[in-house]
């Protein structure tokens, strides 16, 4: 089956099985390896990307679910002159990982969490339980929540 959507702001279209997942379609049809594929079980979050503007789980979603979508990835997120989104820049600044294998997901989950959030007067508690759906095998958090916190109160993400 065909399936388009608008990734990363470009319109791309492939052919594909129709039990295809948006995280097949992302690394395979479309070629973006910064969606990671962690467990296959919904569990860890690596795969966390933003679909219609939402964090989704992008194991758990079907290409042909979001067909006609939005869909950004870690690589949508910066400026087209390389400029960091305010939470990558703020995960670079407060070394808010260790591997990286979980980063994009981590990264794509608090993206969502502000724009859904609206206030920036995130607490610790609110990061982290709007993190539980991702994890991280090599750290406690807290450069993570550390991160989420200071990219919350950046000036470009106020609305």
């Amino acid at each position: 089956m065909n399936v388009t959507m608008t990734l990363n702001g470009s319109d791309v279209s492939h052919d594909v099985e129709p039990r295809t997942l948006l995280v097949q379609f992302i690394r395979d049809a479309a070629g973006l390896k910064g969606t990671n594929v962690g467990c296959d079980t919904t569990s860890c979050g690596a795969c966390t990307v933003l679909l219609d503007g939402r964090s989704v789980k992008s194991c758990t979603v079907l290409a042909a679910q979001a067909d006609g979508s939005s869909v950004t990835t870690i690589e949508g997120l910066a400026e087209a002159d390389g400029t960091m989104h305010p939470v990558q820049r703020a995960f670079h600044e407060k070394h808010g990982l260790q591997c990286g294998y979980c980063t994009p997901g981590m990264v794509m989950a608090i993206v969502s969490l502000i724009a859904e959030r609206g206030d920036h007067e995130l607490t610790e508690h609110d990061i982290r339980l709007g993190l539980e759906g991702n994890l991280c095998r090599c750290t406690g958090y807290h450069n993570i929540v550390e991160a989420a916190m200071a990219a919350a109160r950046a000036p470009e993400l106020r609305s």
